[in-house]
């Protein structure tokens, strides 16, 4: 079985890089070192979990472009060279609570740096304020990183989540062409709904305060159709390709992913945080706007006027009071969604 199990992921691995196109099983098996009947019976296991493969006699097998079933075969084609290393600590599950509750199971037994953790759905995804996150099968992106801070290139923590927030934006652009923004401190927004929300959680030790590992999760509404969404929601909610956009790209999910692992852990983003803060000003759309200010038990009218140095949310309340938001929760006024 566990010859079968291996032969069946390098099998992936090669229709992966090869999607689209046919392999015959004779080169498959003398690639591999294992017999014809070892790879008929891996496509019939591999069928049976999902993939659209289809055998052309004389010809071969190939895996179908339309084929989006996350896996760790179909996320490395996509991975930057410097990020291939990172393959090797990416886990994907069917089904799971949460994946920043099973990141941080991870985290606390020494993962390494980089460590990610992917769902097809989550049973009890959480947001920010412990609001839940609607996790459907099929249609999004459920990834949480294991980061130690001494990895990372920012010296200040509120920095990890604009960088996240950047870098989603960033990969949305690149790969459906539409251009995102952001609602403090780090909701993605498109077609003026959420697309994707994030949720960073650290654990500090207790006696020198030395923050010790962060788990960044990402929940990302991708091709959700609007009538999944429950109906309190879907006002609310959109994903990248909802029904008005075009067509979602060929192996979506795995696409996503990788894009944004190599924004996360690639060469190319380490930035200063003054360039960081720049282009995560620049997505915001809240800036010059009317908001309501949810502040503990209060609640008050403030317009939005920028953010300092280290992200923070500069308001001013009809009072003309400025105020400096470090955290909390926001509610646009002229947009539709919290």
């Amino acid at each position: 079985m566990v010859i079968i199990m291996n032969t069946k992921m390098r099998i992936l691995e090669l229709l992966e890089a090869h999607r689209g196109e046919t392999i015959s099983g004779e080169q498959l098996a003398e690639l591999l070192h294992v017999s014809r009947n070892a790879i008929w019976k891996a496509m019939g296991e591999l069928r049976g979990e999902g993939y659209q493969i289809t055998a052309v006699t004389n010809k071969g097998y190939c895996l179908s472009q339309e084929n989006d079933i996350l896996s760790v075969q179909g996320i490395k084609p996509f991975l930057l060279p410097e990020c291939q290393k990172y393959a090797e600590c990416i886990h994907i599950y069917p089904s799971l609570r949460s994946t920043n509750q099973t990141a941080k199971e991870f985290a606390v037994a020494g993962a390494e740096h980089g460590t990610t953790v992917i769902a097809d759905t989550q049973t009890d995804g959480r947001g920010r304020f412990d609001r839940s996150f609607f996790s459907p099968a099929g249609s999004g992106l459920y990834l949480s990183m294991v980061l130690h801070p001494d990895a990372l290139h920012f010296q200040n923590k509120t920095a990890v989540t604009a960088f996240a927030a950047v870098a989603v934006c960033d990969a949305i652009e690149a790969l459906s062409g539409q251009k995102p923004t952001i609602k403090w401190v780090n909701d993605i927004f498109l077609h003026g709904k959420k697309v994707c929300g994030i949720l960073t959680e650290a654990v500090s030790d207790f006696e020198s305060g030395r923050m010790q590992w962060i788990v960044l999760g990402i929940g990302l509404n991708i091709h959700t159709k609007a009538a999944a969404f429950p109906e309190d929601l879907q006002p609310l909610a959109s994903s990248v390709y909802a029904e008005e956009t075009t067509a979602a790209l060929p192996n979506t999910r795995n696409r996503f992913a990788a894009e944004i692992i190599n924004r996360i852990l690639g060469k190319e983003y380490q930035f200063t945080e003054e360039v960081l803060f720049q282009k995560y000003k620049e997505r915001l759309f809240i800036l010059g706007k009317e908001i309501l200010v949810l502040d503990g038990q209060s609640a008050y009218h403030a317009a939005a006027l920028d953010i300092d140095a280290l992200g923070h949310l500069i308001v001013k309340d009809q009072t003309g009071a400025l105020h400096t938001l470090m955290s909390g929760e926001i509610r646009i006024q002229s947009v539709t969604g919290r």
